[in-house]
């Protein structure tokens, strides 16, 4: 059996991935690298969206229909800010609210991110120990027709109907990786890309300098799961995105910007006719249902991934 896993994770597909994993792998033997160029400053607020959405996933408090924020949440607050002529397009609940209060007020006194981040997850007794890629301000751009985006204006604002030109990590050639992140890569027996955008999540934690080269150190313990099937995004943007880079909106397209960083690719069952492709990238790939639609579903995923992880 594995002794570490150490998991590379955007939001909503990699936290119910993390879901799945956490029941059939001991959870206080992984660790979730998080992606923070999805971050944000709004109303005073410091906003970590991958972070929170794995934490709450972890802790069983996530709102499962929408995938983030906090179940049974309200939105008073906005209400009241909305009287006030705010601007209210990012939606917070009251309870979430808090989270970000506590998140601002704790890294203004001079606490890192990853503290807060520590200090939220034993909060919320979330036994996975959660490292965001680094404690250095990085921002996902995006290149539109209408002009540069930052990430959430282009995601959640214009609810990514905008035209993608290119993408950008501002600050990320600056930043270097939070304390823990290069040993937690180091020394796991198996790494794990969950299924998240390789462009939007994935991405900007490699841009991270120091990044690359410890994940192409650890490639042949790596294992990628596409977030594509039958050539279309489970959850976002990420099948349009790859269209309008040039890239081939397939679980091979995505296989191809893994190259180099993971040996292994799990793939769903639709996908089949892929593999000949897929092996000729020097990986070993196995197809399982990656649509992960029920509890089960969630964990014989997990266990498929360690299994290929195992046998690399």
């Amino acid at each position: 059996m594995l002794q570490s896993i150490t998991c590379l994770a955007g939001g909503v597909g990699a936290a119910r991935f993390l879901e799945g994993l956490v029941h059939v792998y001991p959870p206080e033997k992984i660790t979730v690298i998080a992606n923070t160029g999805d971050d944000l400053e709004y109303l005073g607020l410091y906003i970590s969206p991958d972070i929170d959405i794995v934490t709450y996933t972890l802790a069983g408090l996530v709102d499962e229909e929408k995938g983030w924020g906090l179940k049974e949440d309200t939105y008073k607050c906005m209400e009241q800010l909305e009287i006030y002529g705010a601007e209210t397009w990012f939606r917070i609940g009251d309870r979430d609210m808090g989270t970000h209060l506590l998140r601002a007020a704790l890294m203004q006194q001079g606490f890192t991110l990853s503290e807060v981040t520590d200090k939220i997850r034993t909060s919320l007794h979330v036994k996975t120990r959660i490292i965001p890629v680094s404690n250095d301000r990085i921002a996902t751009r995006i290149k539109t027709p209408a002009g540069l985006l930052e990430f959430q204006e282009y995601f959640v604002k214009r609810k990514f109907t905008d035209r993608v030109l290119d993408v950008f990590y501002d600050g990320a050639d600056k930043a270097t990786p939070s304390e823990g992140v290069a040993a937690s890569i180091a020394k796991a027996d198996a790494v794990i890309i969950c299924p998240s955008n390789p462009i939007l999540s994935i991405g900007p934690m490699l841009a991270v300098p120091g990044m690359r080269e410890a994940m192409a150190k650890a490639t042949k313990k790596t294992v990628a799961v596409t977030p594509i099937v039958g050539g279309k995004a489970l959850k976002g943007p990420l099948d349009r995105l790859m269209s309008d880079l040039g890239i081939e909106s397939s679980a091979y397209g995505v296989a191809q910007l893994y190259k180099g960083v993971a040996q292994g690719f799990v793939i769903d069952n639709v996908d089949k006719q892929l593999l000949p492709k897929i092996k000729d990238l020097d990986m070993k790939v196995v197809p399982t249902q990656t649509i992960m639609d029920s509890a089960a579903a969630k964990a014989k995923l997990a266990q498929d991934t360690i299994r290929l992880a195992e046998n690399l």
